[in-house]
């Protein structure tokens, strides 16, 4: 089983990497512009059920890259768990168009785009898991924090996406999910929240995400799932 994560030099990235490393039946491909974490897992471990890959999801370059590492080996997807994130705390009125778009080419344009270019690489012979790592600030009805307006809608976004991909990659037999992750501690969460103390770490979310990826396209398809115990 190939298992392909962005996002995963760091935080529940990092933890989901060394989590699906511990079972033979699984290849993890980690996604990440910084490789350095991943590749010292790897030497520690001494396994090669791991590939660090460096590379942007915001670069279509990049994304060629991606093609050409899983041509060479000879490889299909069987899950891609989109984590890659980034976050911005500032007032509303603040926020650049610069920052605007940055934030939405790593948590809306950079897995649209992602997926669109690994569809040849998913196989029909079985069902296929996509997992949209959202948030419940981009989740319709939660409560909305301020300064987070461009990160919360831009995961609103990804919410939206996972719903139209369920429809449309229905006869590619790919299941389409989102998990809407509250509050973990995280770097991010650190950055968005200074000084507030999460009840999960970054390795109990990773095992919930893992066995969900795993699992959850036998019981879901299209469905934004709320996984928060807490407010924020």
């Amino acid at each position: 089983m190939t298992i392909l994560i962005t996002g995963a030099s760091k935080g529940i990235g990092f933890e989901m990497v060394k989590l699906f490393s511990q079972s033979q039946n699984t290849f993890v491909i980690g996604v990440s512009r910084n490789t350095e974490p991943l590749t010292k897992l790897v030497n520690q471990k001494n396994t090669h059920s791991v590939l660090p890959l460096k590379a942007d999801i915001t670069s279509p370059q990049d994304h060629k890259k991606i093609v050409k590492t899983l041509k060479a080996l000879g490889l299909k997807i069987d899950v891609l768990i989109n984590n890659a994130g980034e976050i911005i705390n500032k007032p509303f009125e603040k926020i650049t168009a610069k920052e605007l778009h940055s934030v939405y080419n790593t948590n809306v344009f950079g897995p649209f785009m992602l997926v669109q270019t690994l569809l040849p690489f998913f196989t029909k012979n079985k069902k296929s898991h996509i997992v949209n790592i959202s948030s419940m600030g981009g989740f319709q009805g939660s409560s909305k924090f301020p300064g987070l307006s461009a990160y919360s809608s831009s995961k609103a976004a990804l919410s939206g996406l996972t719903e139209c991909l369920a429809e449309e990659l229905k006869p590619k037999n790919i299941s389409v999910n989102c998990l809407a992750i509250g509050a973990v501690q995280t770097e991010m969460l650190a950055k968005a929240f200074p000084g507030y103390k999460a009840s999960l770490k970054a390795n109990e979310m990773a095992e919930f995400i893992c066995n969900f990826a795993l699992t959850g396209h036998k019981y879901f398809n299209g469905k934004i799932i709320p996984v928060s115990s807490t407010t924020p």
